[in-house]
């Protein structure tokens, strides 16, 4: 299950991909956009402002997020990607941070710019931090500790720029990646962050009890990765996966 207010702990962190993404989409007067993944649909409303004569879509797969979007006063539904099929009238699609979640995505994106009409931009981001220190201890943990939860273990779930180029060679393509070097605040900062995404399959494995005894042993291994400095806060590089295509 997913949870808005965790997720939204780290807004500014999490929009600035989601702006970056939009930034590269350069369709004027779209018919119809659609945020597939809007989660609480705060960056939702970043589309409406910039395509205001567009029908602007809201779809997640997560209840709760759905829930959290329309009371923003979005068109909101519930909406499994993998069974999503663009209307006639879908010039632009959004996939933000979502496709990581999803096994055989590249299959996906091969589909949709197959049905996405000509002159159509389907932009996407998802994180390709799955190697770094963060993940890499909690899956050692797991792997050592915690064996019943191997099934919530996804290593390196996404590809990298060049292979999304591939993936994407049918249509006009601009692939990148970006690492952000964030600085979180609070304490076990970064053990917060992953809370709220990559560790989600875990909690919801665990009870309370359980959970709380898996974070007391995760929190000191990330402390050694990911040192406070002296004024409180933690430096947390985050690598991103990007590309921007257009219909041919």
């Amino acid at each position: 299950m997913w949870d808005p207010a965790k997720y939204l702990a780290f807004a500014d962190h999490r929009s600035r991909p989601f702006h970056d993404l939009v930034a590269r989409i350069g369709a004027t007067t779209p018919r119809r956009v659609v945020d597939l993944g809007c989660g609480p649909g705060t960056l939702t409303g970043a589309l409406v402002a910039r395509w205001p004569g567009a029908v602007v879509e809201a779809l997640d797969s997560s209840p709760e997020m759905v829930a959290a979007a329309r009371e923003r006063g979005l068109d909101a539904r519930v909406q499994d990607v993998t069974t999503w099929e663009p209307e006639p009238d879908t010039d632009v699609v959004v996939t933000n941070a979502v496709l990581q979640w999803v096994p055989g995505h590249e299959a996906l994106l091969r589909r949709w710019v197959g049905a996405l009409p000509s002159g159509a931009w389907l932009g996407m981001q998802v994180p390709g931090n799955f190697d770094g220190p963060s993940h890499a201890v909690t899956w050692a943990l797991i792997a050592r500790s915690w064996p019943e939860l191997a099934g919530s273990v996804r290593v390196s779930p996404v590809l990298g720029p060049e292979g999304y180029a591939d993936v994407l060679a049918a249509a006009e393509v601009d692939a990148w990646e970006t690492t952000y070097l964030q600085r979180l605040t609070g304490e076990d900062a970064v053990l917060e962050w992953i809370t709220g995404t990559a560790l989600r399959p875990v909690r919801a494995a665990l009870d309370d009890t359980a959970w709380a005894e898996f974070r007391a042993q995760l929190a000191p291994l990330l402390r050694a990765e990911y040192p406070q400095r002296p004024d409180g806060t933690t430096w947390f590089p985050f690598r991103r996966v990007f590309a921007v295509a257009r219909v041919r």
